[in-house]
């Protein structure tokens, strides 16, 4: 009696090894994921950049960005810059008053309406010639203030600078002061369509030097009138020697 193998085809089939799952659902979460945060960090970066753009255009418009660049030009001894942030007019015109008051003081004793209204005449008179002056002296001093450090790149200015002055903005004016050695110094500034113009300086040993040479132009202290009342008075009424 022959026997019969039956081959189950249908149990073969269902045992076969099932095929592995497919991990693409896990690859795209972790993309999207990637991506979310690609764009976080580029957004994060463009709201820096321009946060950092529109800081750097309001602080170009500051009286302590035209200070740095004032030092900057002193650094590198940019006449063309100095000239630009200097009101050379203003600066003359406002410093008048110190130089004919210090002027005056300088004859003490010897100081009298005659000599007073030749000191008021005189110092206006000279403001053409004192402006070069003062503007010689004024270049002198902020090239010292600025040789106190090497010579620096630009942004290390920008952030130094406002530690070593105090700036006060009041509407179109502005005040600045800072020190050398012992010296206070202080520069009254003017806003000049989108920068600002240094328009009075006010420093004891500027005023000093420029009394220097105004004192070239007056009388000698000490010197005699001879056509002074003072002294013709005195003469009439100085008694005779009797022969």
């Amino acid at each position: 009696m022959r026997q019969r193998i039956v081959i189950n085809l249908d149990g073969a089939k269902d045992g076969a090894a099932q095929p592995p799952r497919r991990t693409g659902g896990k690859r795209r979460r972790w993309t999207r994921v990637l991506a979310i945060l690609a764009g976080l960090v580029v957004a994060v970066i463009v709201i820096v950049a321009v946060g950092g753009f529109l800081w750097w255009r309001n602080y170009q418009s500051t009286p302590a960005y035209t200070l740095t660049l004032l030092i900057d030009a002193a650094l590198r001894n940019d006449a063309a810059e100095f000239q630009k942030r200097l009101d050379d007019d203003e600066i003359a015109k406002n410093m008048v008053a110190s130089v004919s008051q210090k002027a005056a003081g300088r004859y003490g004793f010897a100081l009298n309406s005659s000599v007073q209204g030749q000191i008021d005449t005189m110092v206006p008179s000279l403001l053409p010639r004192l402006k070069q002056t003062i503007h010689d002296e004024v270049v002198k001093e902020i090239k010292e203030f600025a040789s106190k450090s090497e010579p620096k790149p630009f942004i290390f200015l920008v952030a130094a600078v406002p530690s070593l002055v105090t700036v006060t903005t009041e509407g179109d004016t502005a005040k600045a002061t800072t020190k050398i050695s012992d010296r206070t110094i202080e520069l009254a500034m003017r806003r000049d369509a989108d920068r600002w113009k240094v328009t009075d300086f006010k420093d004891d040993l500027v005023v000093q030097r420029v009394v220097d040479n105004v004192m070239k132009e007056l009388p000698a202290i000490g010197a005699v009138d001879s056509n002074s009342p003072l002294l013709k008075k005195s003469t009439r009424g100085k008694p005779r020697r009797r022969r």
